[in-house]
């Protein structure tokens, strides 16, 4: 079967290291084309593109994957089968249409739940305490295609988007390779997706990104779990954005809740920790990233001149 495979970050990886890695044809490597990153703004080839670039496969980089000229390019191909991770673009329906069977979907989520750009970090914003990866065949509608085979993976309590996302790049490699199986002796079925269950999982930004103290201490830590590593949730301190990681709610056998106004600081003893006031209940923050510093663990900024107690987060 020959394969054409589409993806660009670190999510992907894993499921083309498992296609080569089981001997599939993997014809080309369609990826986002090298973006500034860094600090010096250096262009720099995504995961994907490093990755197939070192196996010695074909790559294309369109800005937009659509048009007569790069139709032709997929069409020289000859796919049989696309295989779409994390690409991060939407495929129009010749794209989709162009390979004999078609094309296939590893989406982070339980289908029909959390549609869309960004599952992993609303699973956790939304407190859900499971999630998976979805084989789906693709159409127009995004992330609406039939579902070929899921997996599931649970979320525990302390997890991290970070951690779930290296956790379910695995799944999905794994997943993906079953599903292959599965297709190429005619015993997958695709199932429909309940559309009226569908929930999204928009791209999150900046500002979805910073919290919001008045609300319960579980939510509060739902959300900076949910933000781990990129973007960061994160407040302001005396006009200064900090990025807060690894939240520890305060009173979780029943204590009530501290009397002082959402986002003040009730301890800051580099022994106990930094300790934050919400709408409802307390957060402990293990770590913090101070702005223009590295992400550290809270008592080490404490012991370099962190904030006192009364201080507040806005």
């Amino acid at each position: 079967m020959r394969i054409v495979f589409w993806g660009t970050p670190d999510f992907a990886v894993p499921s083309l290291r498992a296609l080569t890695g089981e001997g599939f044809q993997v014809v080309g490597v369609i990826t986002q084309p090298d973006r500034p990153a860094g600090r010096g703004r250096k262009l720099r080839a995504s995961p994907v593109k490093r990755v197939a670039e070192a196996e010695g496969l074909p790559v294309l980089t369109p800005e937009r994957p659509r048009g007569d000229a790069f139709v032709a390019e997929l069409a020289a191909l000859a796919p049989d089968l696309s295989v779409v991770v994390a690409y991060g673009h939407i495929l129009v329906p010749r794209v989709l249409e162009l390979p004999t069977h078609g094309s296939v979907n590893v989406h982070a989520s339980l289908l029909p739940e959390l549609r869309g750009a960004a599952p992993v970090n609303w699973a956790l914003i939304r407190g859900l305490t499971e999630t998976g990866i979805s084989v789906m065949q693709m159409t127009e509608g995004m992330d609406e295609g039939p579902v070929l085979l899921q997996r599931r993976l649970p979320i525990e309590p302390r997890d991290t988007a970070t951690g779930v996302y290296l956790r379910l790049a695995e799944l999905g490699a794994e997943a993906l390779l079953e599903a292959l199986a599965l297709l190429e002796v005619g015993l997958l079925e695709p199932r429909e997706q309940d559309h009226e269950r569908a929930t999204l999982a928009p791209k999150i930004d900046r500002q979805t990104a910073r919290i919001d103290w008045s609300g319960p201490a579980r939510e509060v830590a739902n959300l900076i779990r949910g933000m781990d590593r990129v973007p960061g949730a994160w407040s302001t301190l005396a006009g200064e954005p900090v990025k807060l990681f690894q939240p520890r709610v305060v009173d979780e056998q029943g204590e009530s809740g501290p009397a002082a106004p959402p986002g003040t600081v009730l301890g800051a003893d580099p022994e106990v920790g930094l300790v934050v006031a919400a709408g409802e209940g307390a957060l402990r923050l293990v770590e913090v990233q101070p702005p223009g510093k590295r992400r550290m663990k809270s008592a080490d900024w404490l012991r370099g001149g962190g904030p006192s107690v009364g201080d507040r987060f806005d």
